[in-house]
């Protein structure tokens, strides 16, 4: 957003703080920039459009045991095979359970997995990406070196090789995908550590003395933080795909956690005839995938200073 447009949509109270040219304080200025960054973000229409997936996704995950009957592992067998009616949305499966309630409370363990993933391989990532970056030599040699080797493989044929030593299961699956995402993050912030290691301010803390691990934690990560972020969100939806895969293959949540990759394992032999048993979740994986997508895509046009997106 310009500064003219941002001039003619000021108003006395809250919003004239928060675009006040002189702020008063270091809050002032991170509220002032975090609303400019809300600004730009949702005048793009597709990011909104992606955000408004991924709330959705958060909302039915928080609310699953209020918009649903049950937690969708209870078998009631005379209403197996029902298409979509206005009893069961989205019908019911080969056991009689109903695919709407699985949905809904699979959201969670979708969720669970992708905020999970996250947690782990960020600071992985960015321990590793900015270790490398700023020491440059043969820490950066030996460091990068071990990422290409994860580099290397397939992202699904690596998690597999990794599920099938630590044995199926949710935590295994997860703990699988971790190790096999991390890699990008880590060159992603050493390309960043690289471009400001020799910035005026970095050179600065080194004269006051400061240490490495001071340097890297006080002004080194928070920089890479945002590209950072940027990538994680675009990966989700290989996150979920990978989750999905591992789940297909009966490696991933085990029965009768409704997972929506197991979902459609199981309901596959029942496409031609009852097609929404595999197709309602695979859809739902498609939504969600697609709403990650476009959300970083967004993110990446206000957190990226390089693509314009931020003013």
């Amino acid at each position: 957003m310009s500064e003219q447009k941002i001039a003619e949509v000021r108003a006395p109270g809250l919003r004239a703080w928060l675009l006040s040219d002189s702020p008063a304080s270091v809050s002032q200025a991170r509220c002032q920039r975090f609303y400019l960054a809300w600004l730009a973000f949702s005048a793009n229409p597709i990011a909104m459009a992606g955000f408004i997936i991924i709330v959705t996704l958060f909302l039915l995950a928080l609310f699953a045991p209020l918009i649903t009957n049950g937690d969708g592992t209870v078998q009631d067998l005379p209403k197996r095979l029902l298409p979509p009616s206005a009893e069961y949305w989205f019908g019911t499966d080969e056991l009689g359970r109903d695919i709407y309630s699985r949905i809904v409370w699979g959201a969670r363990i979708t969720l669970y997995i992708v905020g999970l993933v996250g947690i782990i391989v960020v600071p992985i990532g960015l321990a590793i990406g900015t270790l490398a970056g700023y020491l440059g030599g043969w820490v950066d040699n030996v460091l990068m070196r071990f990422t290409d080797i994860f580099l290397a493989f397939p992202r699904l044929i690596l998690a597999l090789a990794f599920v099938s030593a630590l044995g199926p299961g949710l935590e295994n699956a997860v703990l699988a995908i971790a190790l096999t995402t991390w890699s990008p993050f880590a060159r992603i912030a050493r390309a960043e550590t690289l471009t400001i290691r020799n910035s005026e301010h970095i050179l600065a803390a080194k004269v006051q003395g400061a240490s490495t691990l001071r340097i890297l934690s006080s002004h080194v990560v928070p920089l890479c933080l945002s590209s950072v972020i940027v990538r994680l969100t675009l990966d989700m939806a290989g996150i979920i795909l990978t989750a999905a895969g591992l789940g297909f293959l009966g490696l991933g949540a085990q029965p009768p956690l409704p997972e929506w990759g197991a979902m459609i394992s199981t309901g596959r032999q029942y496409l031609l005839d009852q097609w929404w048993i595999p197709t309602i979740p695979g859809l739902a994986i498609l939504t969600v995938s697609m709403g990650f997508n476009l959300l970083g895509d967004g993110l990446r046009d206000v957190l990226d200073p390089r693509s314009g997106g931020e003013k």
